[in-house]
């Protein structure tokens, strides 16, 4: 589904003014949803399953032609999107690991068998403030060129399957390195979804405020 241009362009600029003021909340009152989003999709039979990876690949695979496919998540009320090819495994939230030192949105470490994989909050990426991560709450582990990262969000919803020519810019209303985040926005069904960049995500700027060290 394609929105009609002027409509399209203003719930693009909605997304991207909430982006730009870091509106969203510290993400309280919102595990409940995990849980059932992944009841109603049939994934996760317990609070501590989330959906594994071949699951969301066999419920949406492409039928052929230039399609992509994107595995769906939300912070707040905005949905996201990261390229399905990218993401290794979805966990629930458990113990990390606090390096001192990092960016504010560098939760920590996860020992995922053996390798340490740096957690990203999401939530504090984007400006709105660090999640209050409860179990309910999603890691997505994704690979970056060669290593992996796992990005903390709310829950998960979906997969999605998409021409890539539906991919629509992101409209450029104002200079903020949040922009830069996203590869795009495309409209489905539920509303509009922000295409998540990955290495743009992981490119902190010199002066991004770090965590002291006594912490």
């Amino acid at each position: 589904m394609i929105l009609p241009r002027k409509q399209f362009f203003s719930a693009a600029g909605a997304f991207v003014d909430r982006v730009l003021a870091g509106a969203g909340g510290a993400g309280t009152g919102i595990g409940g949803m995990a849980v059932q989003a992944q009841a109603a999709a049939g994934f996760g039979a317990s609070p501590n399953a989330a959906p594994s990876l071949s699951d969301w690949r066999m419920s949406g695979q492409p039928n052929g032609g230039n399609l992509t496919q994107f595995i769906s998540f939300a912070i707040g009320n905005d949905h996201y999107g990261v390229d399905i090819m990218s993401v290794r495994e979805i966990k629930v939230w458990s113990h990390i690991t606090t390096i001192p030192k990092q960016p504010d949105f560098v939760r920590g470490v996860l020992n995922l068998r053996g390798v340490m994989v740096p957690i990203i909050d999401l939530r504090a990426r984007f400006g709105q403030g660090l999640t209050d991560a409860t179990p309910m709450h999603i890691v997505i582990i994704v690979q970056v060129g060669d290593r992996q990262v796992g990005l903390l969000a709310d829950r998960v919803l979906d997969i999605v399957t998409f021409p890539e020519s539906q991919i629509q810019a992101v409209p450029r209303v104002a200079q903020s390195s949040r922009i830069d985040f996203l590869a795009g926005l495309i409209t489905t069904q539920s509303g509009l979804m922000a295409l998540i960049d990955l290495r743009n995500l992981l490119s902190a700027p010199p002066d991004e405020p770090t965590r002291n060290s006594s912490q």
